[in-house]
């Protein structure tokens, strides 16, 4: 039995046969010509045919993550497409082609350049070093008119699949029901395609090293991920300490040491992510992605289909509260037949609560029916018979509230006091329109995503004037840093361990501390059982994730003691860099 160590991606074990993924070996490049003997323009026409191919590929490979993981993991191929546009790469490439390089070496030339350069810089930014091969390696696949040697979608039951690294794509691919477990020679958690792995819930070691190279094909593994070890020729002991298998659910509702309750929900980006997160444990759902009924179609879903979508939720956490944020679209999510606005910067434009509240608010207003429809199915307020609630609590309108249970409702992308008063008056007047048909409804709870610096500024007040607010870590790091997520120039920057991202998360939580409102966070923050003690010392209420990490955050929630999180949580907001952060809670190994 011999054991390697790398860093734990998804925190499963499985157990299997390694079967090595070298697609390099199908990608071997001719030797290169003569530059006198190349026809520029042909190449140039067969590169930019394979830029045709490559982005049908994406997108068809988008499509494939979206239904099996959700948009918001889909998303990375929308950055590999923006790269076949990237100027500076086409131009190069071009530039090459002309002085006499076949295309397909001046492709590889090029990415290599690209990729050498973010492999050099720390953090995140290194990791997106993947995303530039994957869309190299489909160019050079075109242009090679090459086939993928390993069919990754049809691999044996309990295969281990070993690699240099995996690409999103090649993740996307992958089938949990055969997939036993992963482990790469490098790689880091934050990759896109270790993000992925997490969603599929496939367990993984990513970055083993070295050391990995000399397991065969056909050796016995184990794949222990929360433990980050790889064990060749595992004896019998240690697949039984590992589990064998996934985490047990932890179905109760947890509390830390010291009796704080914590609140360890689920993310959802579509209806068939319902059931694994309930049979994890989760206590309920934290952000149930909407943009899903929006996407990959003709025209918006109707008020009935919203609600039965809304509806099949609940019915999976009957005894739960699940937090819907209304649709979130424009920055990096497009709907062709909602003819968004083409802005320079779409982050820093039209999108969320803002399209809502203008030339979108038709569907503002169908969706908001939808949604107090659905309230009243688990027994909220105000609703049109005139019945009140049990526990007689008040919502932000003044209306009765569910409390701990049933719907809420988030604004997403608030940074002015005069959206939320807009959106909450966009419900009383729902409701009033409601209560004049004689249609049943119920005003759930209302909250605002803190995602922006003007919203952790205005926390107070938000606080004051809703049930809850939800910290958005990925958008706050965002716009905190000034930092667009998908430009990968700037990924060093998109880190929530960042002081000033932290700092906006305790000002938030504090904020709220001197009113009846709750604070959650939902993003790939919380979903780190490594920061749930910084969490609960930040003051969060409720933490929601990827219900793969559901079990172990709750197992973490129950080891830590209030007190000493709250003195870790002092110790970090003191420290001045993002490095000193990580020593500070020893993440210098992630």
């Amino acid at each position: 039995m011999r054991t390697l160590t790398g860093v734990g991606s998804t925190p499963l074990s499985g157990a299997g046969t390694a079967r090595w993924h070298r697609p390099e070996t199908a990608l071997t490049l001719p030797d290169r010509p003569d530059p006198s003997a190349v026809d520029a323009d042909a190449e140039l026409a067969r590169f930019e045919s394979a830029r045709d191919e490559a982005r049908e590929a994406i997108r068809r490979a988008r499509d494939r993550a979206a239904e099996r993981v959700g948009e918001e993991e889909a998303a990375v191929f929308d950055a590999h497409e923006q790269f076949l546009d990237d100027p500076e790469l086409v131009g190069d490439v071009e530039d090459a082609i002309g002085d006499g390089t076949a295309a397909e070496h001046a492709v590889h030339d090029r990415f290599a350049a690209a990729i050498e350069q973010f492999e050099g810089l720390d953090g995140p930014m290194a990791e997106r070093a993947d995303d530039l091969r994957d869309v190299r390696d489909r160019l050079l696949r075109a242009l090679l008119n090459a086939d993928e040697l390993t069919d990754l979608a049809d691999l044996p039951d309990g295969t281990v699949l070993l690699a240099e690294r995996l690409t999103p794509s090649d993740t996307a691919e992958l089938d949990p029901d055969s997939v036993a477990g992963i482990a790469t020679v490098a790689g880091g958690r934050t990759a896109h395609a270790a993000i992925i792995a997490r969603s599929l819930s496939i367990p993984a070691v990513v970055g083993v090293g070295e050391p990995l190279r000399d397991v065969a094909d056909g050796a016995d593994l184990l794949i222990d991920g929360d433990a980050g070890r790889v064990v060749v020729d595992p004896d019998p002991e240690t697949r039984t300490a590992a589990g064998g298998g996934e985490a047990p659910a932890v179905t109760e509702r947890v509390a830390t040491a010291d009796g704080r309750p914590i609140e360890v929900a689920a993310n959802v980006g579509s209806e068939a992510e319902l059931a694994p997160a309930a049979d994890r444990g989760a206590d309920g759902i934290g952000l149930f992605r909407t943009e899903f009924l929006f996407l990959d179609r003709e025209a918006p879903p109707d008020e009935d289909e919203q609600y039965d979508a809304v509806t099949a939720a609940l019915s999976a956490f009957p005894d739960d509260r699940v937090v819907v944020r209304t649709l979130d679209v424009g920055g990096d999510k497009r709907v062709p037949y909602l003819d968004l606005p083409d802005e320079t910067n779409p982050f820093l434009g039209r999108r969320g609560i803002r399209l809502s509240l203008d030339e979108h608010r038709d569907l503002f207003e169908t969706q908001l029916r939808a949604l107090l429809r659905a309230a009243e199915s688990t027994g909220g307020a105000a609703s049109a018979d005139g019945t009140d609630n049990a526990d007689g609590t008040d919502n932000a309108d003044g209306t009765d509230s569910t409390g701990g249970d049933g719907l809420a409702v988030m604004f997403p992308l608030v940074s002015r006091l005069e959206e939320v008063d807009a959106a909450v008056a966009a419900v009383e007047s729902v409701a009033a329109d409601l209560d004049a048909e004689g249609v049943d409804y119920a005003v759930p709870e209302l909250g605002a995503m803190i995602e922006t610096p003007a919203a952790a500024f205005l926390a107070d007040r938000l606080a004051e004037r809703l049930d809850f607010l939800s910290v958005g870590t990925n958008d706050l790091a965002q716009y905190v840093m000034a930092a667009d997520r998908e430009n990968d120039g700037v990924a060093d920057y998109h880190d929530p361990l960042h002081p000033a991202v932290l700092r906006a998360i305790d000002r938030t939580a504090s904020a709220a501390g001197d009113t009846d409102a709750w604070v959650g966070m939902c993003g790939e923050m919380a979903g780190d059982p490594a920061l749930t003690q910084l969490l609960v010392g930040l003051g969060l209420d409720e933490l929601s994730m990827s219900a793969v990490t559901v079990p172990a955050v709750k197992e973490r929630v129950r080891e830590v003691d209030t007190e000493e999180a709250r003195a870790l949580a002092e110790e970090a907001l003191a420290r001045e860099t993002r490095d000193e952060v990580r020593e500070l809670l020893d993440l210098d190994g992630e």
